[in-house]
């Protein structure tokens, strides 16, 4: 898995947040919906400094500031105007957006904000017109240590309701486009021009807001307010959370299937608006997308942050949801003389996977890959699957998968793996997930040789200048600091139309720990990163061994290494020519198999020697773009002429 954690929030089960008092209306709320009374705030100055004796009631964009962070926060405030834009009436993090309908003219400035009520309903509705008292916060979702940006807030707060029901008279949504939203996605907090590099991890939260310039900057600035999206087109698929992803640009790097393309790590998109619904479900379903599918009309709602993906519409109004009827991919059947190799991330497959898992998993392999000679598999459970009781062993696992593909008309494939430690490979606890080989033995031979086990490193062995492996299958130093708490490489040796072909199934650590694209830190410092490049320098040099006996052996390296065709984790290895990347003879706009974020991106990966000679490879989108999916990866092949 990448960086997304296994237990991301459920709508009722949201971070929790300081304490609060139970919100009463005053008197006055009463007589003035007794008379049907509408009394708009005035619009009166804006605050003196905080702290001055006798300072007026400040407005919201008194508080809001012109940086990240409140000069009010830790501060009481008192009778602040504005007007119920949005309700939060679902989970722990209840709550109301309040904003002021007399703005300002500095452009830096939000004129919403939102008021956290904690658990109990809020008992406001849209349209009401208060005048509210509160502590102002700077709240960090997930933690400060997370490295998100913090939300501007009032909590422990109570008020007096002026008005009812001006629904006609809310604050006009601020239409986010294209040409209103920079180009540019953040400053760099050491002052360079952005995506100028440094070593990362410096905070932008009190640099004055530059709207005009930078993506986060100008969502930064309408925090809390209202905003409007048209007609957009959705990049991230529905997830089961209740929320999507869609471009308000639709020029800005796309994809021939709808979506959006990273191709670099300057290259973040930050036309990808997050958008989730306050609408009930039972009478307002969200609707179930794919990417290319679009929210036709006006979606809009308050502009919220959260956890995971940063800036969120939450949505007052949807947009209709249009269909595109987006296919899954089918790549062909390889030729007598190709060899055909894949990978495939399972996504935690074990026996207590739902059958459908199996069917569909089976399906993918013998229908939309055509039933590769070879495929690498990532995220093999233990038999127990999540069970955390000592068992290691997948045998019932992979039987149940190997099983399903003939079930589905596709060969009777074999299976090679090496149980690991308890507990010492990462992944979902208890699960124990490892990599291993299926293989068509119609096809393919495997050279089987014994000691290869959970600790024993695989050597190779010069055998009349042809390179062998001392134990296949085996692991690829275990023992090394580079595989700590992360699955370990598995070596195999095959034969093909008389030819040695060395696979190695690799799934790399994730990206867990990273500081957040959209946080507070800018450039984002990628702490995993180290443990990676570790990694392939690892396999890099494995690779290097057996090309040291034979220069033309042929070696394939693939799975979920976790990290970007351009990171230094790929250009690792690829160094000293031991790999390339048939990925690259693919059209640019067509390197994805992995949807984060509303961004298509690239973590699998099949990796050639020279000596496998001419290769084709084809990456098959059955999966990441569909809110319907077995697995959050898609699949990949290359195929590997023999003649």
């Amino acid at each position: 898995m990448p960086f997304r954690s296994l237990f991301l929030p459920l709508r009722s089960a949201l971070p929790p947040r300081p304490p609060f008092r139970r919100l009463r209306a005053a008197p006055a709320a009463v007589a003035a919906a007794c008379c049907g009374l509408l009394v708009l705030p005035s619009s009166a100055g804006a605050a003196d400094a905080p702290g001055a004796a006798g300072a007026h009631a400040p407005r919201i964009h008194d508080i809001q500031g012109r940086t990240r962070l409140s000069p009010f926060a830790g501060r009481e405030v008192t009778g602040v105007p504005g007007i119920v834009t949005g309700v939060r009436d679902f989970g722990a993090a209840r709550g109301f957006w309040l904003q002021d309908p007399h703005p300002d003219r500095d452009r830096a400035t939000s004129e919403g904000i939102y008021v956290h009520t904690g658990g109990d309903s809020p008992g406001v509705e849209v349209g009401d017109a208060l005048r509210i008292t509160g502590t102002v916060q700077e709240y960090y979702p997930g933690g400060k240590e997370a490295g998100n940006q913090s939300i501007t807030e009032l909590s422990g707060a109570t008020w007096r309701t002026t008005g009812h029901r001006s629904r006609g008279r809310l604050p006009r949504a601020v239409r986010l486009t294209a040409r209103s939203v920079p180009e540019a996605y953040a400053p760099d907090a050491d002052g360079g021009p952005p995506g100028s590099g440094g070593s990362g991890g410096g905070s932008i939260e009190n640099r004055p807001l530059r709207p005009g310039r930078y993506a986060l900057d100008r969502y930064e600035s309408l925090e809390g307010m209202r905003v409007s999206v048209h007609d957009v087109r959705v990049t991230g698929p529905t997830s089961r959370y209740h929320d999507l992803w869609v471009t308000i640009d639709p020029d800005q790097h796309p994809t021939p299937r709808g979506g959006t393309l990273y191709g670099s790590y300057e290259d973040r998109n930050g036309a990808r608006m997050k958008i989730s619904s306050l609408l009930p479900l039972d009478t307002h379903p969200f609707p179930k997308a794919d990417v290319g599918d679009a929210l036709s009309g006006t979606t809009e709602g308050p502009l919220d942050y959260e956890q995971y993906g940063g800036y969120t519409l939450r949505a007052t109004k949807l947009g209709e949801h249009r269909d595109n009827h987006l296919k899954r991919e089918r790549t062909r059947k390889q030729r007598r003389s190709e060899l055909a190799v894949a990978t495939y991330n399972v996504e935690n497959l074990s026996p207590a996977s739902e059958p459908a898992k199996f069917e569909r998993l089976a399906e993918g392999l013998v229908t939309n890959l055509s039933s590769p000679d070879i495929v690498t598999v990532e995220e093999v459970q233990d038999d127990s699957g999540p069970q955390d009781d000592g068992t290691v062993g997948a045998g019932r696992t992979l039987t149940k998968l190997t099983e399903a593909i003939r079930e589905a008309g596709g060969p009777s494939y074999a299976w090679r793996q090496i149980d690991p430690e308890d507990k010492a490979d990462g992944g979902q606890p208890g699960g124990n997930i490892r990599v291993a080989f299926l293989y068509n033995p119609a096809r393919v031979s495997f050279t089987d040789r014994p000691g290869g086990d959970a600790t024993t490193p695989v050597r190779v062995l010069d055998r009349g200048g042809e390179p062998a492996l001392s134990a296949s299958p085996g692991r690829i130093a275990p023992r090394d600091t580079a595989w700590e708490d992360s699955r370990k490489p598995l070596a195999g040796e095959f034969r093909f139309r008389g030819r040695t072909v060395f696979v190695i199934a690799d799934h790399f650590s994730s990206k867990g720990g990273d500081q957040p694209m959209e946080g507070r830190f800018q450039p984002p410092a990628r702490h995993s990163e180290q443990q990676r490049v570790a990694q392939a320098e690892v396999v890099n040099g494995f690779v290097r061994t057996l090309q040291d006996v034979d220069p033309e052996a042929v070696v394939v390296a693939g799975g979920d290494f976790n990290d970007f065709p351009f990171s230094p984790t790929l250009r690792t290895l690829r160094s000293g020519h031991a790999l390339t990347s048939p990925l690259d003879r693919l059209p640019r706009d067509e390197r994805y198999g992995y949807v984060y974020n509303g961004n298509s991106q690239t973590l699998d990966h099949l990796l050639t020697s020279p000596g496998a000679g001419r290769t084709e490879y084809d990456i098959v989108h059955i999966n990441a773009e569909f809110a319907d999916q077995i697995s959050d990866h898609d699949p990949s092949v290359v195929r590997i002429t023999r003649r």
